[in-house]
């Protein structure tokens, strides 16, 4: 008998941000986030400790499943940050530089948790409030009926990732691509409760950008398909072609030894016994005039002969991904027993036909009506095909939030610089009843207000990664980068163009500021206007649901960390 050891007692761990070892792994977790963050962020190389594949990134979903975080406390900050990227896709590195920099900058004041608990969610009211309001000057409306905007909050995701080695010219090709896939899966017929279809991403590395293309309906892998032989498939009386979907294998090995015996007559083989069975099911595809037959699984070499003699194509190995837009997009249901089958379960066609990318050779379903769609995805490298892949999903989830609300936030960190311009300037000017209500002090409430703006200014300042100056204007509260190696002086305006959303010129005399990490003073800010004159072309935006919800989300994690004042771990 093996010796037993005794059970160890649970570790208590009283302030566990106080020691030095949870604000070192903040500070480098908040590194790490911060150095990836925008369009020329730093890439990551992440793999595990044994070696295995090797992931170059720069995106936040990608950093946070490769990533091993220790400290329980941290564990609550990634774990909340991927929630809010698995619903949103977009805007999780800001998410996660806003909640890291939220809980650097609370715990050094000398403010009790609780007290700075009730003036942040005061200071997050005046933030979602202003942000729904119509006076908002750092959101522009989203209009469907003109692709100006839409091609603008396309861009602007594809840009934010380094890692897929994009050029200008394939930035605007996927971006058309993109758009004109979403458009593909928005139904024609509008109904009271409109669904998206579904964009099936098929990958196709080793080629340029510029070949990716988009397709109406499905584009299924046959490798064994003869190119140049035209497709005479069965039709219906109205010229449609009629669709067998089969999630069930169709290979003849139903049987499992494994599963149990099975006692059989004398000279009778079960092999012979589900082929026979196989084919009758073949005769009574050919009798309902079935003219496609695709199977998730295989389909026996046998079945397939009889099929192609009947003029019914047989397409297997499908794929249990391709199996629900199939079925969504044909109206038929998947066939899951070969011993079920109604005239109800079949779908429909319009037309079948055979395409072929690079080496790869497909079948394309094309549908009546098209909410189904295909995009080739090309790119040179498997490692920046992963990353693209990836992106142009978060661009489709985007624009699907964009429909179910048509508003967009100005990018480049002019949105976050605009907010804290705008809470310094609303934080001056409250009552003292405000106070009251709180329980706190006006000068409790200015130090917690001043650290929140900080922490949203610092994730503008994460942007640049050259050391260039950064700056805010006093006028309209935007972001403003100054490269790196001018001399640093008062008229700012020689060195700026537009700011980081490129919504503004500096042709106005404006005043500015730099924007530092510390504050030793408080800064008197008027309310930031909202510019006059818009410059439409190449904006600079980001999703309006997954921004706000990202602001949310990093504030109530850093109070949940702050309130943290025992984490107790088991040891066994």
């Amino acid at each position: 008998m093996s010796r037993l050891e005794a059970k160890k007692p649970p570790l208590f761990i009283s302030e566990p941000l106080t020691n030095d070892r949870a604000s070192q792994s903040l500070s480098l977790l908040s590194s790490i986030f911060k150095s990836s963050y925008g369009p020329a962020g730093r890439l990551k190389q992440l793999h595990n400790g044994v070696g295995g594949c090797v992931c170059t990134t720069s995106q936040s979903s990608a950093i946070l499943g490769r990533l091993s975080v220790s400290d329980p406390a941290l564990r609550v900050l990634t774990a909340s940050v991927q929630n809010h990227v698995s619903r949103f896709s977009d805007c999780g590195l800001f998410t996660a530089i806003l909640c890291c920099s939220w809980v650097e900058n609370f715990r050094s004041l000398n403010v009790a948790s609780c007290t700075v608990i009730k003036i942040t969610r005061h200071l997050l009211s005046l933030c979602t409030d202003y942000l729904k309001s119509e006076a908002c000057g750092c959101r522009v409306s989203v209009d469907f009926g003109s692709v100006e905007t839409l091609v603008c909050l396309v861009r602007s995701v594809l840009t934010s990732k380094p890692a897929c080695m994009l050029n200008k010219t394939e930035v605007d090709h996927l971006t058309t691509l993109v758009l004109k896939a979403f458009l593909f899966t928005v139904p024609c017929h509008v109904e009271t409760n409109a669904i998206l279809g579904k964009c099936v991403i098929v990958p196709v590395k080793g080629r340029k950008v510029k070949d990716s293309t988009v397709l109406p309906g499905l584009l299924v892998e046959t490798p064994e398909i003869q190119l140049g032989k035209p497709l005479a498939l069965k039709r219906t009386a109205s010229n449609m072609i009629k669709i067998a979907v089969f999630s069930v294998s169709m290979s003849g090995d139903g049987f499992n030894s494994e599963e149990g015996t099975i006692a059989v007559q004398h000279g009778i083989s079960l092999e012979m016994l589900e082929l026979n069975q196989l084919l009758n099911v073949g005769k009574q595809l050919v009798n309902d005039e079935v003219g496609l037959v695709v199977c998730q699984k295989v389909i026996h070499p046998s079945l397939k002969q009889y099929l192609k003699e009947n003029h019914v194509m047989a397409v297997d190995r499908a794929g249990l991904s391709l199996m629900e837009p199939l079925s969504r997009m044909t109206g038929a249901k998947p066939i899951a027993s070969i011993n079920l089958l109604s005239p109800g379960c079949y779908g429909s066609l319009k037309d079948v036909s055979i395409e072929s990318f690079a080496s790869k050779h497909f079948v394309h379903l094309i549908p009546e009506d098209t909410v189904i769609c295909s995009l080739i995805l090309c790119n040179r490298s498997e490692t920046a095909w992963d990353e693209l892949k990836r992106v142009c999903e978060t661009a489709e989830h985007v624009l699907q939030l964009t429909m179910k609300e048509p508003l967009a936030l100005l990018g480049g960190g002019c949105t976050e610089t605009h907010l804290a311009s705008y809470i310094r300037h609303k934080s001056s000017s409250l009552s003292t009843s405000t106070f009251k209500d709180m329980d706190c002090s006006r000068t409790q409430y200015q130090l917690v207000a001043d650290g929140f703006c900080r922490s949203l200014e610092s994730v503008a300042r994460s942007l640049s990664h050259d050391g260039g100056e950064i700056l805010t204007d006093t006028v309209y509260g935007h972001c403003w980068f100054v490269p790196l190696g001018f001399p640093s002086v008062s008229n700012w305006s020689d060195f700026v163009s537009k700011c980081g959303c490129g919504i503004n010129g500096s042709t106005e005399d404006l005043k500015w500021r730099i924007l530092q990490g510390q504050s030793c003073c408080p800064i008197t800010q008027s309310c930031p206007k909202e510019p006059s004159v818009k410059v439409t072309d190449f904006l600079t935006l980001d999703c309006f649901a997954a921004k706000c919800s990202g602001l949310q989300v990093a504030l109530e994690t850093a109070n949940l960390i702050l309130d943290l004042s025992c984490v107790i771990e088991d040891q066994n």
